[in-house]
């Protein structure tokens, strides 16, 4: 019998992202961890003969220092994706116009790069609107995975502005930084997003089926300070749940999941990154090994064609306001199926 399909993604958030996030001086430099990093992930994702989708930021594919390691990672065969140009969380605040800038630009240093357009997003800090979802359909994407069904948004987003250092006007625009807890009111399962005429394959970033808590890869590292076995057994767990219930899971994957306290002590205020990289490693190499396991692991393009071919739900998002458990309703049990473009 075979496996269900599952899909597996990085968000490459460099350095210079996460200090512009946190509110750190030197950010505008850009400093990079990508010639540490890219290679430490091609080498573990190809010994266990992974294909992924890595969704890159623009400023970074614009920048000449960047281009071997994001080049080497089309050449390994994987997808590349839009996580927009300046890596604002606060995209959805973001006017139409705006939002177009961001994906153009990032089309074309992606495309100059790497070689390929992207079709598929994942907005930074999950963010997302119906304004983004518009402008998405109109260029031609054909998937997004910027929603992320959970209730501890509040909570990350609480510890993050514990940590950070941050004024006033910038935390206004980080409110909705990781989602408000209406989030986990959202589906797991896929599903079409409708805005008025635009209509796109919307792919969640997985968490706990029931219990709609993380189950990404850094969440695992922060349960796997405490315990290896404890990160596991929470981990296979929640692959049983998702095979239970259904869910063919979308993992989520970060750069400071292959990185450690000896790589960069930078930034240290991150989940698990006082660890050494070789611990993390270690249960990076375990969380692939179960995964495959149980599941066909594919780049979310993969994914998302199969998931076309098949009658999915429609969720309607109001077009004036964010997304929220008030807002969306399905409407019909299925859709016609239809193909996905190819990057290629």
């Amino acid at each position: 019998m075979p496996k269900p399909l599952a899909s597996l993604s990085l968000d490459l958030d460099n350095k210079w992202s996460y200090m512009k996030t946190h509110g750190d001086a030197g950010w505008e430099s850009y400093p990079t961890y990508l010639d540490t990093v890219v290679p430490r992930f091609l080498r573990m994702l190809g010994d266990h003969g992974l294909t992924i989708t890595v969704f890159v930021v623009g400023q970074d594919a614009a920048l000449e220092k960047n281009e071997a390691a994001l080049a080497s990672i089309a050449d390994a065969g994987h997808e590349i994706g839009n996580h927009s140009f300046k890596h604002e969380p606060w995209l959805h605040l973001y006017s139409e116009a705006e939002i177009d800038e961001e994906l153009a630009r990032t089309e074309e240093h992606l495309v100059r790069v790497t070689g390929q357009r992207p079709i598929g997003f994942r907005g930074p800090g999950f963010s997302f609107s119906p304004t983004v979802l518009k402008v998405l359909s109109n260029r031609g994407y054909q998937y997004d995975g910027s929603t992320f069904p959970t209730y501890i948004g509040p909570l990350a987003r609480m510890y993050y502005f514990f940590t950070a250092r941050l004024d006033t006007d910038q935390k206004e625009e980080r409110k909705k930084l990781f989602g408000t807890w209406s989030e986990g009111f959202r589906p797991l399962k896929p599903y079409w997003w409708q805005c008025d005429d635009a209509r796109i394959l919307e792919i969640p970033v997985t968490t706990m089926p029931i219990l709609k808590a993380p189950i990404h890869v850094s969440y695992l590292l922060y349960l796997g300070q405490f315990s290896h076995m404890l990160a596991m057994s929470y981990f296979k767990n929640a692959l049983r749940l998702c095979r239970l219930t259904g869910v063919e899971p979308s993992l989520l994957l970060h750069p400071l999941d292959f990185m450690g306290a000896d790589d960069d002590s930078d930034l240290s205020f991150f989940p698990a990154m006082r660890q050494p990289a070789a611990k993390k490693l270690a249960l990076v190499d375990a969380v692939f090994t179960e995964f495959k396991k149980r599941f066909q692991v594919l780049p979310m393009r993969e994914h998302a064609n199969a998931l076309a071919a098949r009658g999915l739900k429609t969720r309607v998002l109001a077009g004036g306001k964010r997304d929220g458990a008030t807002e969306g309703r399905s409407e019909g049990a299925t859709e016609r199926p239809q193909e996905l473009a190819s990057t290629r």
